[in-house]
């Protein structure tokens, strides 16, 4: 019998960050070249811009996740700094070129995209993934490719045009338990969530999606995602520490504790998922080299 451990979650505890998620600020040399080819091909970063605490380590080792479709989201989820609004332009078709040339310039032979939601669009913006897919293939031998994608609200028809791409890796993040989305994920649906990743497993992609810890869910809320996720075939699961990014986002209410998250990889593993990779600073495409 796997034994489930608590959380902390006194209040007093819950606004000082314990000394396990302590991170160096961002520094050195490949950091700057990364950051310069950045901005340079005029590009956003979902490092930057959702202020990973993890950007540090992966722009020093040459990696970074590209955000492309602009930088203006149209949801307002209770955890994300990325920019809320209505997007004032159309889609940029010199993107997947720049985001090829960064790609090259960075020698990455692993290149992760995700992106806003522009559910102001019936196609949610899904051909600029299809098209950065095929740019990058063309350009770099070899390459492999995860998509951190939204949920198109449910257009089957979007969907459909970044499965057609075949990324190596489809990411869909369902971010927390059910219970929770009402104040974590506002305009999103868990079920529908769930239907997408178990789509594009049987259109015989390797699929995975990430949740985080702290928002106040239970140990036994996580592990019943988990089977949720056995159910439609997950390949790999992420989930890290909710870290509150300004006071204007959803307040910490647990700092959970390194033993939990080594826990929850051991159980979600027990359970069928092929990969689980936990811990307090785990992000969705930590280590992302490694699930494909």
């Amino acid at each position: 019998m796997i034994k489930e451990l608590d959380v902390i979650s006194s209040p007093e505890e819950a606004k000082r960050r314990p000394d396990w998620l302590r991170v160096k600020l961002p520094s050195g040399k490949k950091f700057k070249e990364v950051n310069n080819i950045i901005q340079e091909n005029n590009l956003s970063t979902v490092c930057s811009e959702a202020r990973c605490p993890n950007m540090g380590e992966c722009w020093g080792n040459g990696t970074a996740t590209f955000m492309i479709l602009g930088d203006v989201c149209t949801r307002s989820c209770g955890f994300c700094a990325v920019k809320t609004g209505r997007p004032m332009k159309g889609l940029d078709w010199d993107e997947p070129r720049r985001v090829t040339e960064a790609a090259k310039l960075m020698g990455l032979q692993h290149v992760v995209l995700t992106s806003v939601n522009r559910d102001e669009r019936k196609d949610g913006g899904a051909p600029i993934f299809a098209e950065t897919i095929y740019q990058l293939r063309d350009a770099i031998p070899g390459v492999t490719i995860e998509v951190l994608i939204p949920d198109f609200r449910g257009l089957s028809d979007a969907l459909q045009i970044v499965i057609d791409a075949k990324p190596e890796v489809m990411n869909h993040n369902l971010e927390t338990v059910p219970s929770l989305y009402r104040q974590v994920r506002p305009q999103a649906n868990y079920e529908r969530s769930l239907e997408l990743l178990k789509i594009s497993k049987e259109q015989g992609l390797r699929t995975k999606t990430g949740i985080m810890v702290g928002f106040g869910e239970q140990p036994g809320e996580v592990f019943q995602l988990m089977d949720d996720c056995v159910d439609v075939g997950l390949n790999v699961l992420t989930i890290g520490q909710y870290m509150q990014p300004t006071k204007m986002h959803l307040d910490v209410q647990e700092w959970v504790h390194p033993d939990v998250f080594a826990n929850y990889k051991e159980v979600g593993e027990s359970k069928g998922i092929e990969h689980v990779e936990s811990g307090p600073l785990v992000r969705s495409s930590y280590h992302a080299e490694r699930h494909v």
